[in-house]
């Protein structure tokens, strides 16, 4: 045998060796999916169930459970909610817990130090101690922890655990009232505005701050410190930069509207919610229907929470959307001169309460550190950086000085029997602030504003940070549920909330007066565009509700470009500036996936933004403008001011530059930006090209799991406040990459219950190997909706059956 002959048989054996390797991992991959795979149908021995329970998964994997008492039924549900979403479980539960940097290291150290000082455990603690065990609530919610559990102790441990080396642990009711907590801070938006406007005022004056859509009273401002701006500024960007580290979502905004029996066509109650959470995957709800001789809710569920936030009925609906009030102050306090466990208040000497804290870091040592208190709460603007201000930040948080009584309003919630009852329910909630949306099939409607209102007896405005050395700052009253903002069965047949501005009516000396809470409302856009579909109308369907969630016109939009110079720049010599003038003054305002005025509608917000502000606040402080809801309200405030001193440019030598020399250069320079990131063919300027959606697993910045996990990315319709409300950042590079939306669409007919349909933005399931984990992607993308089946019939029709029996 020569030696080529040898070579031959050698590269053969190595080809013949790499094929075989392939079909090995080919098929240990395939074995291991498999192994993964939930289990929908067949039986299993399940302890803690008194008889036997049956699983119907529908076509779409939401369990139907038919139980023959609510124990049982809830043990089942537990058991499913973690076979499909066990992961996304264990995340929820170690944010509050700060927990998170045993799983991805040094990198969310951050991110725990910040939540282990925001007292969420403690809270938890307190609460549990004082719970009744012998209510429904308690019981029902440790059924619901047993089925987890017991899912734990006999079954496969997910992907995810087993890519960290993560061993799995037992759930405690704790765990839920983290989850609470978590889903409280995570509208988190006084932690990003009241400093940033605090750096504001210290920076330009009261003059610029007057010109911005906030409530500016020179003796309502809160503490004059000019020395603290770098204090005020490092907390805010350091807030920004840790919320984007989460691994699960958090909570932005929402629609929803619900329709007396007059307005409808078939003169019953229509119903429709729509929460706006941060997109993420496995998607924010899980569904559930759970059937009993003696109750039923179709729910949709958070992890590890046993009732739903949003669910229906044969009898009632509801839903929510966020209240945006403002629950958070802060203060700045003033340390002893000499002593570092001292701070001066009301001109005592007062020692700080200090706990001690830990970390456990994958990879590293673990890391101590300290956490501060004062009678306002915990020190928070040196929590992340761990340095030593001369100016401490206090928080006091609504939510950790009150008993959390969310349990026992969410339990009631989904176990209501008349409006009254769910009323009372409602009026359990303290936090996070929610708007409440309700309808029924006896036609009543209506929606209750459902926090712990707290207002400021010397009238201080809470926007800004507050004086926490006198005392005065201090002084709150609680307002009487009756007078939170609500509305039941109006004189207009409809509610709705859009997260805009809303009012109370309330008596004061013998007269009824409209009264609104401070908070950080988003501007009136999508509360307007609602109002002029929905006034004038008297026969609207369920087609018609649905095809409203999708509606993409933005109702401010024309309003903005009508302040351009168009007429002018029609004249000008660039060929796309003069097509731009004609496609916006064509323009119906809809951000379609093929519109061309959409994409030079977003650069125009931003450039004009840009233009008109960063030279007075500078970078850091524009940076985190645009990450508040102040931002989205300046866009149209701002630019019908012609007289605003924001105009002129104090970078230049000129004296004062116009609205119209401002806006001329707005214009040139943004279709000067987007020729030069999409080319000078205007055609291809498209909507979708630059506004996209990708559904992200923590672990899809893998690029060897990206493929596998994450589901995206794809262009889409929706932009920023419109109805179909797909948010995004808007910054400098032109591309709009979608963060949170529409988390559930559902529309209720109460005249045709059993054909009430909704929507999620991916899948039932977080286990990446079931067939339930994106199947719904497409369907959302494309405007579809699936059924919420209640009707028994059809769900007997099941080809997945998973049935229970008492072990």
């Amino acid at each position: 045998m020569n030696l080529k002959q040898l070579a031959m048989i050698f590269l053969n054996r190595i080809i013949w060796g790499f094929v075989g390797l392939l079909l090995f991992l080919f098929l240990a991959v395939g074995t291991y999916a498999l192994y993964q795979q939930p289990k929908y149908k067949g039986e299993v021995k399940l302890s803690g169930i008194v008889k036997k329970v049956i699983v119907f998964y529908d076509a779409i994997g939401v369990p139907h459970i038919e139980a023959e008492n609510q124990e049982d039924a809830y043990i089942a549900l537990g058991y499913v909610h973690a076979q499909d979403r066990l992961w996304q479980m264990e995340l929820l539960r170690r944010i509050s817990a700060g927990r998170l940097s045993e799983l991805f290291g040094e990198k969310t150290i951050e991110v725990d130090r910040f939540f282990k000082s925001l007292g969420i455990e403690e809270a938890a603690e307190k609460t549990i101690q004082n719970l009744d065990t012998m209510s429904p609530s308690y019981v029902l919610t440790n059924a619901y922890l047993k089925g987890i559990n017991e899912y734990i102790k006999k079954n496969k441990t997910p992907f995810e655990f087993h890519v960290f080396g993560l061993d799995k642990e037992f759930y405690e009711i704790k765990d839920v009232y983290n989850v609470f907590g978590y889903m409280a801070f995570s509208f988190a938006m006084a932690h990003k505005t009241d400093p940033m406007l605090s750096s504001l005022k210290s920076k330009l004056g009261e003059t610029y701050l007057r010109d911005l859509p906030i409530e500016i009273d020179t003796t309502k401002m809160g503490i004059n410190r000019p020395d603290i701006l770098q204090s005020h500024t490092n907390y805010a960007a350091d807030i920004i930069a840790v919320l984007k580290q989460l691994p699960v979502p958090t909570l932005v905004g929402s629609n929803s509207w619900v329709l007396g029996p007059e307005k409808t066509k078939n003169g019953k109650v229509i119903f429709e919610n729509d929460p706006h959470i941060g997109f993420s995957q496995p998607a924010v709800w899980y569904q559930a229907h759970l059937k009993t001789p003696d109750f039923e809710s179709y729910g949709f569920h958070l992890g590890l929470t046993p009732f739903p936030m949003l669910a229906h009925n044969r009898y009632y609906a509801y839903g929510i959307t966020m209240f945006e009030n403002d629950d958070i102050d802060f203060y700045i306090e003033k340390p002893h001169p000499t002593n570092k466990y001292k701070y001066i208040y009301k001109g005592e000497e007062l020692y700080y309460e200090i706990s001690d804290k830990v970390l456990q870091v994958k990879g590293a040592e673990p890391l101590f550190f300290k956490v501060k208190e004062t009678i306002h709460g915990p020190i928070m603007n040196n929590v992340v950086s761990q340095i030593e201000s001369e100016s401490p930040i206090s928080m006091a948080w609504v939510y950790t000085r009150f008993e959390n009584k969310l349990l026992e309003a969410s339990y009631g919630m989904s176990h209501a029997t008349s409006i009254d009852s769910f009323q009372n329910a409602v009026n359990l909630i303290h936090a996070p602030g929610l708007n409440m949306m309700y309808g029924d099939l006896d036609g009543n409607i209506a929606w209750w504003a459902a926090a712990k209102l707290m207002e400021h007896t010397n009238s201080v405005n809470p926007k800004f940070v507050l004086n926490g050395t006198e005392g005065k700052d201090d002084k709150l009253v609680e307002v009487d549920f009756l007078d939170n903002p609500q509305s039941l069965n109006p004189p207009s047949n409809y509610v709705y909330s859009a997260n805009n501005q809303s009012f109370a009516l309330v008596h004061q000396d013998g007269d009824e007066i409209q009264k609104g809470y401070h908070g950080y409302y988003l501007p009136e856009d999508r509360g307007r565009r609602i109002v002029e579909l929905l006034s004038d109308k008297t026969d609207i369907t369920h087609q018609d509700m649905m095809d409203m969630t999708l509606d993409v016109t933005s109702s401010t939009a024309k309003e903005f470009i009508s302040f351009f110079p168009i007429d002018t720049l029609l004249n000008s010599h660039s060929e796309n500036v003069v097509t731009a003038c004609r496609l916006l003054k064509n323009w119906n305002a809809d951000f379609t996936t093929e519109s061309v005025a959409a994409t030079i509608y977003m650069k125009l917000i931003y450039v004009y933004l840009e233009e008109t502000l960063k030279d007075e606040m500078g970078d850091s402080l524009f940076d985190q403008f645009l990450n508040t809801h102040v931002q989205k309200r300046t866009i149209n405030h701002l630019i019908g001011n012609r007289n605003s001193i924001w105009w002129d440019k104090v970078t230049t030598n000129e004296v004062f530059e116009t609205r119209e020399d401002i806006l001329n250069l707005v214009f040139n320079k943004a279709i000067t930006d987007l020729e030069e990131q999409l080319g000078t063919n205007i055609e291809n300027w498209k909507w979708a090209k630059v506004h996209t959606v990708e559904h992200e697993h923590p672990l899809g910045a893998v690029a060897l799991f990206k493929p596998f996990l994450n589901i995206g990315p794809f262009g889409t319709h929706g932009a920023n406040e419109v109805l179909n409300n797909l948010q995004y950042e808007i910054n400098a590079s032109g591309l709009y990459k979608v963060k949170s939306g529409p988390s559930t669409r559902r529309v209720i007919d109460f005249s045709d219950i059993e054909n009430s349909k909704a929507i999620i933005p991916t899948g039932q399931s977080g286990n990446p190997f079931s067939k339930f984990y994106k199947n719904q992607s497409k369907k959302y993308l494309s405007g579809e909706f699936v059924p919420m089946l209640l009707n028994h019939k059809e769900i007997r029709n099941s080809k997945d059956i998973l049935i229970f029996e008492p072990k």
